[in-house]
Order: structure tokens, then sequence, then C-alpha cells
């Protein structure tokens, strides 16, 4: 045969193997499977199909997202921005789908979280405030401050008879810590470490005792604090008391582990070390967490909670009083101040507690810090600001026209409402020609209008005769007044005083004091002698405010006194003599 011949008969021979095969292959594959030769076709064909069909992935993925949640967290973990980027979508097309769906469910949830919180408020206020007023609270205060503990934890302390603080559910098999709860306000320790030590515990009893693997100890005492133990076929129930514990909160316990038991049995049975599905354990083990205080013996039941809000109200009442008060007399006080002369407001406000104002004021206006004495305002409160201004007032401009000419008291200035200045009286030739020059300059004068007269000088002789007329008296050979002589300095301070008034302007008035003293001693020693008995009497005038210039001590000589003094004690006494000269030469 030709070689092409042998090549097509070899190529046949190996078509006809192969097909034998295939067949052959089936077979055996149906046989092992159990499929019949339709169904292995059918099976043949979805495999070679690299298109999923939607309607089977339907009835296998519930099952496989149930498999796969039971073997990890991962696909929870992949799913979760997926899901996230869902509701933010659904939030922006219509926020009221996903409202409306959680409307049932935020409203009752929220008013079931206030009123516990209220109600756990009120109950923990009651407590506190009847035991800051009872007789102990000093003594526990003082604790507190010792022990550097709040009064508050001190009271519980104090007054507790006994409070679970934490509770603990364990895989009796594994150890493992299945679920813990801790009661309010109580630090709680590493849960995973509580749980292994209580095993360990337990190991330690079995391993060293002879006690049957079934026992569980049920009481462990580390001072204040108790652990009691309550087994289950499957799970433990351990709580840790503070105080002494009632034989009931036992059953409460036991009812507890059961009701555990019956509600989570398959979970407890199929427990691989998946904690999460315990969480349904909570409710029935926050049962557990009891805790009893000792209550006040009291003859009446005192709602301290509404006591300390009546108290507040009292307190928010006597604020409002006090700031209603406050604001009524500071608008009494700018009304007073608006009806001031001189005075101008020009900002008033309140800020920071403090009370600000501002404005402008005439040196002679009344004092604004005065006013508010005056008003009951406290000056520290007040933070004032006043700009100096001259106000035209008639009445600021009287007073400031007697500052600036200072009248004698026998003359009246008086400004009016057209800021004419009136003068009425008497006096002196020069201060009422002096007047008549400067009036027209004072501030808020604009004409000057007198009905003067000037001083009678009759009047002025007058008093030079009474002061000549004085004599004071010395003991003999001293300086000394003799006593009883006080009435005579003083109308002699008076009649020089008088006098100068009268003199004021017109005339230079001046007063020797003329000393005397007898001839017993030598030339020399009268002489010292009557010259210290004038200079004593004019150190004393000048000391009751008498001008030195209109005052001099002289020692009489024949010649220096025209004053005639008859008698023994002539030459023991000072006379006066006048001296009037004309101020214009």
């Amino acid at each position: 045969m030709s070689d092409g011949s042998n090549e097509k008969l070899s190529q046949e021979s190996s078509n006809h193997n192969h097909s034998v095969s295939n067949e052959d292959l089936n077979e055996l594959r149906g046989l092992l499977l159990g499929f019949d030769p339709p169904q292995l076709n059918n099976l043949y064909a979805r495999l070679e199909n690299s298109q999923v069909d939607a309607e089977d992935i339907s009835r296998l993925l519930p099952e496989a997202v149930i498999l796969r949640s039971m073997q990890d967290k991962q696909l929870s973990e992949g799913i979760v921005p997926t899901v996230e980027e869902a509701i933010q979508l659904s939030v922006r097309k219509d926020f009221s789908i996903l409202a409306d769906s959680l409307f049932p469910i935020i409203g009752p949830a929220t008013r079931k979280a206030i009123s516990s919180a209220l109600a756990e408020m009120i109950q923990s206020m009651n407590q506190t405030l009847e035991h800051s007023l009872s007789p102990d609270s000093f003594k526990w205060r003082l604790e507190a401050r010792q022990t550097g503990k709040s009064f508050a934890e001190v009271v519980m302390l104090r007054t507790l008879l006994y409070r679970v603080e934490q509770v603990f559910l364990i895989h009796r098999e594994t150890g493992l810590l299945l679920q813990h709860l801790v009661a309010p306000q109580v630090t709680a320790q590493d849960a995973d470490l509580v749980s292994a030590m209580l095993t360990a515990i337990q190991d330690f009893v079995h391993d060293s005792f002879s006690v049957r693997k079934e026992e569980v100890l049920d009481t462990l005492h580390f001072g204040e604090l108790t652990i009691w133990i309550e087994p289950g076929p499957q799970a433990i129930l351990a709580g840790i008391i503070r105080g002494n514990a009632p034989q009931e909160l036992r059953l409460v316990f036991q009812e507890t582990i059961e009701k555990i038991h019956r509600k989570l049995k398959s979970q407890l049975n199929a427990f691989h070390g998946e904690t999460s599905v315990f969480d349904a354990s909570i409710p029935d083990l926050k049962v557990c967490l009891q805790a009893r205080y000792q209550n006040p013996t009291k003859k009446n039941n005192i709602n301290y909670a509404n006591l300390l809000l009546g108290t507040v109200g009292i307190a928010l009442g006597v604020w409002s009083f006090l700031a209603i008060r406050d604001q009524l007399r500071w608008t009494n006080y700018l009304e007073t101040l608006e009806e001031q002369r001189g005075i101008v407001i020009i900002a008033s406000k309140k800020q920071h507690g403090k009370r600000f104002i501002s404005g402008m004021r005439d040196p002679l206006a009344v004092d604004p810090v005065s006013l508010m004495t005056q008003a009951n305002i406290n000056p520290q409160s007040v933070i004032s600001h006043w700009e100096p201004y001259l106000s035209f007032e008639p009445k600021l401009s009287t007073i400031r026209a007697n500052r600036l000419l200072q009248p004698p008291s026998t003359v009246s200035l008086q400004v009016d409402e057209r800021s004419i200045l009136h003068a009425k009286g008497s006096a002196t030739r020069q201060w009422i020609e002096e007047t008549r020059k400067v009036a027209r300059f004072i501030p808020g004068v604009t004409q000057f209008q007198d009905q003067l007269v000037e001083t009678d000088k009759s009047e002025l002789e007058s008093a030079k005769n009474e002061v000549e007329h004085q004599n004071l008296f010395f003991i003999k050979n001293t300086t000394q007044l003799v006593p009883g002589q006080d009435d005579a300095l003083q109308k002699l301070q008076t009649d020089i005083q008088k006098l100068l008034t009268a003199a004021n302007g017109s005339k230079n008035a001046q007063i020797q004091i003329i000393g005397h003293a007898t001839r017993e001693g030598t030339q020399q020693q009268n002489t010292i002698l009557r010259q210290g008995r004038a200079e004593r009497i004019r150190t004393y005038l000048i000391s009751q405010g008498i001008k030195a210039a209109n005052l001099s001590a002289v020692s009489n000589t024949s010649s220096s006194s025209s004053v005639k003094i008859t008698g023994e004690t002539s030459n023991l006494s000072v006379s006066f003599k006048v001296l009037l000269s004309d101020t214009r030469n």
C-alpha cells in the first residue's frame, strides 16, 4: 500500500478509538454518579455554558449567604460599603421613604430612652438629697475629702445593702466568656480575665480535691465582694455582689440561667467560639443587676427632687425679683441724671454683668457717683466716662460767677434765663469796680447789671473802735494770760475779722498789738517782756486764720500808744491800735 493509504487508515483507526473511549467514559460516569444519559448530557451542557442562570443563583444565594456568615465575618464586612451606598442613594432620591420606615421605631425608642433617663436621674437626685440633708452627711463629706472619693460615691457605699455589680455568662466546657454586663458607675476589669480566673479556680478545686466533675463551686468571698456562681448544663452564670445579698437573689440567678438555656439551647450546644449569638441573653442578664439601699427613717415621705426643683424655682424667683429691682433702680437713676443741669447722657448699656454709661458733664454739675449711692446702686458695678464741657444753664452760671468773683456776704449774684448777671447788695468800692470789669468775661454771662452800694465808712470806723477797746491781761512778770479770758480772745478774733471785711478793697488795715509791762525790772527785761506778750497774741490770731500781713507786734513806749489804760493792771496787758490807709496809695 502507498503512504497515502496508510495515513488514511491510521486516522480512521484513531477516530474510532477516540469515539469508543468517550462512550465508555460517559457510561462509567453515569454508573458512578447515578445519572441517566439525558441527565448527564444536560449536566455537561450546563458546565460547558459560561453564562450562569439567574434562576439557579436565586435558589442557591440565600443558603450560600447563611453558610458564609456562619464561617466568618468577611461577607458582612464586604457588603457594608454596598449597603451604605444604597442607603445614601435612597436618601438622595427620596428621604421620606427611609423616614417613614424608621418613624414607628424612632418615636417609641426616643420616648422610652428619655423616660428611663429622667426616672434614673430623679431617683439618683432623691437619694443624694436625702442623705445630703441627713446628720451623717457631714461625716460622709469628711470621709470623701480624706479618701479622695466623691460625696455621691461615699453616700452609695454607706447606704448600700447590696448591689450586683457584674454578671458573667461563661461556657462551661471551654471556660470562654459568652456575655458580660456591668452595673452603672462601676469600674470593671478585663471580663475575659475574670472569666478565666473563675474557670481556673473551678479546675483547681476539681484537681486538688475529691470532687465530682459535675459539682461546681457556688460562692466565693473577697472582703466586701461575694461571687455567686449558678451552674447550668452548658453555661455558668456568675455574679459579683457588693454587700449582703438575700437568698431570694439566688432564685433570680437560677431562673435566669434556666431561661438562657431554654432560649439559646441550640447555640450553646453548637458553640465553636462565636459569642455574638449570645447578645440575645442581655435582657435576661440585666434582671440580675439588682441593688438595694437603706431608706432614711423619716416620719414624712419627702420628694427631694421636688424639693430641689422648688428651691430652684424660689431661687429663680428671687433672681428675677432682684434683676427687675436693679433695672428699675437703673432706670430711675438715668431719669434723675437727665434732670440734672450740666449732665448730658450719650450712651447707656449693660454688658458682662456691668453697666456702662457715658456722656458730658460740667465740672460744676452734681457728681453722678453720689446719685448712684442715693439710688442704691453699687458704684463698683458701673463704669462711667464723662467728657468735660461748660454748661450755660443759669443755675450753673450763677455758681460759676460766685466762685470767680467771690462776693462778700452782703452781695447776692444771680444769672437769669437771658444770661444776664444781676448783683445786689453792698460792697467795697474796689470790689464793685473789679466786678464790673470782669463779669462779662464769665462763661455763660452776656451782660452785667448791678444794684450795688459802697460800704458805709462809719461801719469801718465802728469796727476799728471795737478792736482798739480790747485789752488782754497777763500774769505779772510772765507772758501767760490770766485764766478766764477765752471769751475775750474769741471776741477779739471776731472784731478783727469784721474790721478786715469792712476794709476789704477800699482800705488797708494794719493792726498793732502793743505789749505793756511794769517798771520793776531793767529796761531791757521790760522791753523783752512787752514784746513777748505782743508776739504771743499775734501768734494766736494767725493760728485762727487772720493774715500775718495785717498784724504787727510792738513794745509799748511813751510815744507808741495813744490808748489810755487806767488802774494797776494797765502795765500787765496788751492793747490794740488800728492803722487804716487808702489802697490806692
